[in-house]
């Protein structure tokens, strides 16, 4: 038998996107024929979908997708970043947003239900079918579609494909300027992260808590009675400021606060201008991940 070694199984996932361990006990039964291994993946391929399907999936991409007014926003996981510069599997990712674009269903179920574009499979079919070609467990995780009637509605995606974000400005200006400002307060919300879009879309409780918080700390500190509320009527207006998008420091122009910004633009065009839905889906967030060493790993399986 061949000697397997770590280069062979790169070179084989590689060529195939295949995971590491499948590459591995292709080259074994093929008695380290490159060839006749890539023959046996995509034979083995559909078969092996079901085991994978339930490994931990956590990297992958997020995406949009959007036509002026509406914007989707996906994220679809794999199991490791070498599989998000796959090729075959960022056309998925493309794929899944445009489905969500064009038809808008109420949920995943729905979504999953769906035909996906030129192969004559549901989503889910063809998610199957990428995880028995790629190698790796694939899911199809979350999506949302924000729209609005008159206005825009633009998405940006940070570095690649970690972040992604759409903005919706409400509006009946038909201003370029709407778009620009759009595009760049969602690269705004990629940077600054905000929590919610306004102070009153806060949960009370939440609110409370970060209170009760404050007037530990101040009592703490040895500040007397008197002034303790005051304190916490300017910390919590900071609290305001870092989490609501219209009251964030505008990252673009730090002199300016987002709502500012809107509020701006909308004097010059002469048209209300309202900033009415973000959304900003970070990859993996909520998603307990495995840490490897994928050196370690390959190394491991061909000793």
């Amino acid at each position: 038998m061949s000697n397997i070694t770590a280069k062979m199984v790169a070179e084989l996932r590689a060529k195939t996107g295949a995971g590491m361990m499948d590459c591995k006990k292709a080259l074994t039964e093929t008695n380290g024929d490159a060839e006749q291994a890539v023959d046996l993946l995509r034979k083995k391929g559909l078969s092996a979908a079901a085991k994978k399907s339930g490994r931990v999936a956590a990297e992958g991409l997020v995406a949009t997708a959007n036509d002026g007014n509406r914007c989707a926003v996906v994220e679809v996981n794999s199991e490791t970043d070498f599989v998000a510069k796959n090729e075959a599997f960022q056309a998925f990712v493309a794929g899944v947003a445009q489905v969500v674009l064009s038809e808008n269903p109420a949920d995943l179920d729905a979504l999953m239900a769906l035909p996906f574009p030129d192969t004559g499979r549901t989503v889910a079919e063809e998610q199957t079918h990428q995880i028995a070609t790629i190698g790796e467990n694939i899911s199809v995780r979350r999506f949302v579609l924000s729209a609005v009637s008159a206005g825009s509605v633009a998405s940006y995606v940070h570095g690649t494909g970690k972040i992604a974000v759409s903005v919706a400005l409400q509006t009946e200006s038909q201003d370029e300027a709407v778009e620009t400002l759009a595009r760049q307060i969602a690269m705004h919300v990629a940077a600054a992260n905000p929590q919610y879009l306004k102070r009153d879309e806060i949960p009370a409780a939440i609110v409370e808590k970060e209170k009760e918080i404050m007037r530990a700390k101040a009592i703490d500190s040895g500040k007397p009675e008197n002034i303790v509320d005051k304190i916490i009527e300017g910390q919590i207006n900071k609290f305001f400021g870092e989490v609501c998008l219209l009251e964030q420091v505008y990252v673009i122009d730090t002199d300016k606060k987002v709502g500012k910004v809107v509020e701006a633009l909308a004097k010059e065009l002469g048209s209300e201008i309202t900033l009415s839905e973000f959304v900003r889906y970070q990859l993996g967030e909520g998603i307990e991940k495995r840490e490897d060493d994928f050196a370690a790993e390959v190394a491991s399986m061909t000793n």
